[in-house]
């Protein structure tokens, strides 16, 4: 039905995480139908059907099957009233997506979970993975500590939640998990407080998804 809404989502995906943030904003109501990237549900060939990449998350509103995280937000925000999660004005609206594209171009994809599993299988050593993934995140944090000292207010570009917010905070999550340094980003560290105080933010965590195990509540 063209009135359904369905995501496609793994709770600890960053992807999927992002949306999640989005369709908070948007008030969209969704029904979740859990993606097991561990268990590799994503390649199955029922789940290839709605995303051949083998990824999530997939959205499933307005009679439209719409991949990759954030072409769907900018979706979202096109097609929905209310809060704007893109700035009207054009230079803000490039900080924005310039720091979104720093974390998602830049950093998250070579630290998810399938680069990590083929290194491990390449190497033969499951011990490289977090050191792998540290490295990355601390490149990309380096990078993006330096760009927000002059962007941030409140939040990553000035004062207003944006697309930015929703890519950052589930990187932070994941730097925390490889462990990596965070007191070197004094800026990433309190806007990422700032946001996770957020009611939107509360209902996309993790710990708030239904795929989420009992003892990661």
């Amino acid at each position: 039905m063209a009135d359904e809404v369905v995501l496609h989502s793994y709770f600890r995906s960053s992807a999927s995480w992002r949306v999640r943030i989005a369709l908070a904003y948007k008030g969209i109501q969704y029904e979740t139908k859990p993606v097991h990237l561990v268990k590799a549900e994503q390649k199955g060939a029922e789940y290839k059907e709605h995303n051949p990449m083998c990824q999530v998350p997939t959205l499933h509103i307005d009679g439209l099957r719409l991949t990759q995280s954030l072409p769907i937000i900018e979706y979202l925000d096109e097609t929905r009233q209310g809060y704007k999660l893109l700035p009207e004005d054009p230079a803000q609206r490039f900080q924005v997506r310039r720091l979104a594209e720093i974390i998602n171009s830049g950093i998250q994809p070579v630290q998810n979970l399938s680069v990590l599993q083929r290194l491990a299988e390449v190497t033969g050593d499951a011990d490289t993975k977090a050191a792998w993934g540290r490295e990355w995140i601390t490149r990309g944090f380096d990078a993006l500590e330096f760009e927000m000292s002059s962007t941030a207010g409140v939040y990553s570009v000035g004062d207003s939640v944006s697309m930015a917010d929703l890519a950052l905070v589930p990187q932070v999550y994941n730097a925390n998990r490889f462990k990596v340094d965070m007191a070197k980003y004094p800026t990433i560290s309190r806007v990422n407080e700032a946001c996770i105080k957020l009611p939107e933010f509360k209902a996309a965590d993790p710990t708030a998804q239904p795929d989420c195990p009992d003892e990661l509540k």
